[in-house]
């Protein structure tokens, strides 16, 4: 069975949208293995997002994700990356499919939400830096 990370970002928890987002994977019948609500420090939030390092926007992307509380999951089953990047959304609300979680309550590109890994090894190496345990 394939796993991916979702984190539920700050701006979901501050609108209490928890139980509204985890509902939509669990409608597909995807199972939660693993779930905690922390307030990520820089350290995590720069090497969960050491890709954009060196951007414009990479500043302010750790802002946002360390501001305040998030909820992290791990996701599993068949085919998990796709569905979820599909249930979630495009990031851009406009272009988001009204089904889906940015669609349905996302304003913003940035403020979007969730956050979910695009691949295999992205998967494997995210899960790896919010859920040492696993």
């Amino acid at each position: 069975m394939e796993k991916t990370l979702v984190l539920i970002k700050p701006d979901g928890i501050e609108r209490k949208l928890i139980g509204d987002i985890i509902s939509f994977y669990e409608r597909k019948n995807l199972n939660i293995i693993a779930l905690k609500m922390l307030k990520a420090d820089r350290e995590i939030a720069e090497k969960h997002y050491e890709e954009h390092k060196g951007k414009e926007y990479f500043n302010s992307l750790i802002d946002y994700i360390t501001e305040d509380k998030l909820c992290a999951l791990v996701i599993e089953g068949e085919n998990v990356i796709e569905a979820v990047r599909r249930i979630n959304g495009d990031k851009d609300p406009i272009k988001a499919d009204i089904g889906s979680i940015r669609g349905k309550f996302s304003c913003h590109k940035t403020r979007n939400l969730v956050h979910a890994s695009d691949s295999i090894e992205n998967a494997n190496r995210e899960i790896s830096i919010w859920f040492p345990e696993l």
